[in-house]
């Protein structure tokens, strides 16, 4: 973008200015460390000029928003049409209150639901299994069935609200559920809008809830690609989760790297399966962190939408634009969040916020100051939403696309990550793919560094945590925090011995009989799972037969 005579006069500007002005000012007053870096530990130069850009190509490295490499965004005119779906992530105890909470959120002015599910949920076990003791509702809604499902969307229009749900392992047996309800609303699946996380290498890698050794686990996302194309083709069938990774210690370069790594598998996959790229490409979504750097996190997105364009262009030879768009929905960091001083977090997210719509976000969740110490109040909630509101209605930066483009510092940044996750990739693609590195633990490890070294840093000092590591405070009791009430879990197991004891027990055994006999085909298991659910077979029941026929995954210790 510069000529070279320029870029010659602007290098001895720069060398008369660091050897004069500079110098001076140096010997007065030292820089406050001899090393500046990101929040992910790439070094950052003092100034920032042409110099640092002389490589870049505006129409092949930036081009125009809704154009390849959409550097700029996904779409032509961004927030100026339309704003990101606020989207608060919630759901706790039972459907009942979850229901209730999901209503004050629309009033509120929420434009999306986004479903939290307990952990018996997470791991496909029903509320009354042994192995759910303790843990029902603790960190999600408990669903143990249709019955459950019916309830949390009661007075919910399924065809005018978008829904997205946090779940992996189980994915297809609650996509299933939420159809189920949508018919009974007299709604067609063609109506529906959503997306369903359905990330399983991101759990083998950094969060841990999975059922199912790999090989069967891809099989059953490429299932719902295949079934979701045809049967529900506005559904984004896929949330590839870097989100996850970060939460794990990962650098934003890794959480680009990895999290573009896992896509490439589930395409490959799909493709294997048969099913043709640019049937499915376009319902991909991608979900990442906002962490406190701003800067870094605004060219983490700009280069993972620019590098995604290039690998389905180039390495799938996909032909439709919308195959080579990466949509993403971003969560502020629950990491960052602090129990010290939790009011301080309602300014760690304010700057998370405003990176995640710098960088061109489709849809965002705020978290809640109280949620280092338990999941959020009413009022904490409110709280996180109108962080979102404001920065969309008082900020100004929703007036323009991209507008941080342009700027020295962020083009360096956003190439630098660029080619750092390209490392990465290129190596994971030698070690023969994401699902090959998880095995040999290689992602695993990467990131274990990184958190490390993260922490090192910070009980050395080097990098602050305001009211952790400095500027703490004598604090009092903690505000009031929600709790959930031990009664939820009786009144699941209530729930569930009265299903039982109601429905037609003979249909369930028939149609669980069939979904086993089916998984040990090769056919798509979604219209089986979906009968399966329809006659009130729980989530347990229906896991437990693809336990039987699939096997469990047993996770290896990476030293």
């Amino acid at each position: 973008m510069f000529d070279d005579k320029k870029l010659e006069e602007i290098k001895m500007s720069v060398d008369n200015w660091d050897n004069g002005v500079v110098k001076k000012s140096l010997a007065k007053f030292p820089e406050r460390k001899e090393k500046f870096t990101t929040g992910s530990n790439i070094e950052v130069d003092r100034l920032y000029t042409p110099l640092d850009v002389e490589g870049v190509n505006y129409n092949e490295d930036l081009g125009f928003p809704g154009e390849f490499p959409f550097t700029r965004g996904v779409q032509s005119t961004m927030y100026r049409g339309r704003l990101w779906t606020m989207r608060q992530y919630a759901g706790f105890a039972s459907a009942e209150e979850s229901n209730q909470r999901y209503k004050y959120l629309l009033e509120q002015g929420q434009t999306g639901l986004s479903v939290a599910f307990d952990l018996p949920t997470q791991i496909g076990y029903d509320s009354d299994d042994g192995l759910s003791e303790g843990e029902v509702g603790k960190v999600g809604v408990a669903i143990d069935s249709l019955k459950d499902m019916e309830v949390l969307f009661d007075g919910i229009p399924l065809d005018r609200v978008s829904t997205s749900m946090t779940i992996n392992a189980p994915a297809s047996v609650l996509l299933a559920m939420y159809i189920a309800v949508a018919e009974k609303q007299g709604v067609s699946k063609d109506k529906l809008r959503g997306t369903i996380q359905n990330d399983i290498l991101k759990e083998y890698i950094a969060r841990g809830t999975y059922i199912f050794p790999p090989e069967p686990s891809m099989r059953l996302i490429t299932n719902i690609f295949e079934y979701c194309s045809k049967e529900v083709p506005a559904w984004n069938t896929i949330s590839i989760s870097g989100y996850h990774i970060r939460e794990a210690g990962s650098t934003a370069s890794q959480e680009v790297a990895f999290t573009l790594a896992d896509g490439i598998a589930y395409v490959e996959a799909a493709i294997k399966a048969g099913l043709d790229v640019d049937d499915f490409a376009p319902r991909l979504s991608f979900f990442f962190n906002a962490h406190n750097d701003l800067l870094e996190e605004v060219a983490k997105y700009r280069a993972a939408r620019r590098l995604w364009a290039k690998i389905m262009k180039e390495r799938f030879k996909a032909k439709s634009p919308k195959s080579m768009q990466l949509k993403f929905h971003t969560q502020t960091a629950g990491s960052t969040l602090t129990a010290q001083q939790p009011d301080n977090n309602i300014i760690r997210v304010t700057i998370q916020t405003l990176a995640a719509v710098l960088g061109g976000t489709q849809s965002l969740h705020t978290n809640s100051r109280d949620e280092a110490l338990a999941l959020p109040t009413e009022d904490s909630v409110r709280i996180a939403l109108r962080t979102q509101q404001i920065v969309a209605h008082e900020s100004g930066v929703t007036e323009t696309i991209d507008p941080l483009a342009g700027s020295y510092y962020i083009e360096s940044l956003t190439n630098k990550i660029e080619k750092e996750a390209i490392k990465y990739i290129e190596t994971i693609d030698e070690l023969g793919g994401a699902p090959k590195a998880i095995e040999k633990g290689y992602i695993q490890k990467e990131i274990q560094n990184a958190a490390y070294r993260y922490q090192m840093e910070v009980e050395s000092l080097e990098r602050i945590v305001v009211g952790v590591n400095k500027f703490q405070i004598e604090e009092t009791d903690k505000k009031e925090l929600l709790k959930v009430d031990k009664t939820v879990e009786i009144n699941q197991k209530e729930k569930l011995k009265k299903l039982r004891a109601e429905r037609n027990n003979e249909e369930v055994e028939r149609k669980l009989n069939l979904l086993k006999e089916k998984a040990n085909t090769e056919e798509n298991l979604m219209p089986f799972i979906l009968d399966a659910v329809k006659a009130y077979a729980t989530l347990g029941e229906v896991c437990n037969v693809l336990r039987e026929v699939f096997g469990e995954y047993q996770q290896s210790v990476i030293l």
